[in-house]
C-alpha cells in the first residue's frame, strides 16, 4: 500500500521552471511519478518536456486535478504557494524550500489547521516522500531504497539514506520513506507519520530517525507507547552536540538539558523503543527485528 504518495499520485509542481525545480521534477517523472503540470506565475501557456505549466493553482487543478503540489520556489514566496495550493483543494504539499522565515511557517501551520484542514503538509526544509517502486516526490535518491516492509520517518535526510541503504542491502525495502524535514514549525510531525504508517497494511516495522532540539521525539514516544501495535526503532543524531549550538537544521539547537540526544534516547528506550547510537547500528538492529542475518561490521 505505502502511505502519502504511490501509483494513483498526480503531481504538481511549484516553481518547476527554475533550474532546481525542473531537474527535479523530471527526476520524479523519470523514476515514475505522474507528473501532471506546474505552477510558474507569468510562464502559464509553456511547458517543461511536455509538462504544462500554469500561473496559478487554482488554473492547474481545474485543468489537470493534481492531488499532490511540490513546492520548489524561492523562501519569500513559498509560504503564499503552499496556502494557494491549499486553497484550491490540493490534499497533499511537498514543501522542499529551505530558508522560509519561522514566521511564515507558523502562519502556514496555523492557517492550514483553521481554514484548509484536508491539506497535509510535509516540511518544509525536507527531502520529500518516497514509496519504492510506486512514486517520488522530492530529492530523495531513489537508487539507495528498494520496496518491502520498513517505513521510515526522518527529520534528516541524508542520514536517512544511509540506513535505508544498509536495510535495502541486507534483503530488505521500505514502504514509503517520509522527510518530514528539520525546521521549528514542521508542517506534520512524528506522530501524524506514525498514525500513517500504524494504519499502512504493507509497514511492519518503523524507523524512527530524530534529531536534537525540540521535543518531537520525546512526543513520539509516548504516542508509540500508547497507540503503535508495530515495532519502531529510532536513531537520534546529535549525541556529541555542544548544547547552546544550532547544528544543521534551524531546529537542531538545545538549551541546557532539554532537546538532547541523551534525553531523547531515554525517553524512547522508556517507551520500549530500541535506540541506535549510530546510522549502521539502528540499521541492525531493523534487520535484527525483521528476523534476518545481521549486517557486517563497516
Amino acid at each position: 500500500m505505502a502511505v502519502l504518495v504511490d501509483e494513483h499520485t498526480r503531481l504538481a509542481v511549484a516553481g518547476i521552471t527554475g533550474r532546481e525545480g525542473s531537474f527535479h521534477t523530471l527526476n520524479n517523472r523519470r523514476y515514475g511519478t505522474n507528473v501532471v503540470g506546474g505552477v510558474t506565475p507569468g510562464k502559464g501557456g509553456q511547458d517543461v518536456e511536455g509538462i504544462p505549466v500554469f500561473d496559478t493553482w487554482e488554473q492547474a487543478v481545474d485543468e489537470v486535478e493534481p492531488n499532490a503540489a511540490m513546492i520548489f520556489v524561492p523562501p519569500r514566496f513559498a509560504a503564499d504557494s503552499i496556502l494557494e495550493a491549499a486553497a484550491a483543494g490540493v490534499e497533499l504539499i511537498v514543501a522542499i524550500t529551505e530558508g522560509i522565515p519561522a514566521h511564515d511557517e507558523l502562519r502556514v501551520f496555523n492557517l492550514l489547521r483553521r481554514e484548509h484542514p484536508g491539506t497535509r503538509l510535509i516540511g518544509p526544509n525536507c527531502p520529500g516522500i518516497l514509496s519504492p517502486g510506486k512514486a517520488n516526490v522530492g530529492i530523495i535518491p531513489a537508487a539507495f531504497f528498494k520496496a518491502g516492509n520498513v517505513g521510515v520517518v526522518s527529520r534528516s535526510g541524508t542520514l536517512t539514506y544511509q540506513i535505508g541503504n544498509e536495510i535495502a542491502q541486507a534483503g530488505f525495502g521500505c514502504s514509503t520513506i517520509v522527510g518530514i524535514g528539520g525546521d521549528p514549525v514542521p508542517g506534520s510531525s512524528f506522530v501524524d507519520v506514525l498514525e500513517l504508517f500504524e494504519g499502512d497494511q504493507q509497514t511492519e516495522l518503523v524507523v524512527l530517525s530524530g534529531e536534537i532540539g525540540g521535543s518531537d521525539e520525546e512526543q513520539a514516544a509516548d504516542y508509540i507507547a500508547a497507540h503503535m501495535s508495530k515495532p519502531v526503532v529510532a536513531y537520534i543524531a546529535g549525541f556529541t552536540a555542544p548544547p547552546g549550538k544550532q547544528m544543521g537544521h534551524a531546529g537542531a539547537i538545545v538549551s541546557g538539558s532539554s532537546g538532547t540526544a541523551a534525553a531523547k534516547a531515554a525517553a524512547l528506550e522508556e517507551k520500549g523503543v530500541r535506540v541506535g547510537h549510530t546510522p549502521t547500528e539502528t540499521a541492525a538492529i531493523a534487520v535484527e527485528v525483521l528476523g534476518g542475518a545481521p549486517l557486517p561490521a563497516s
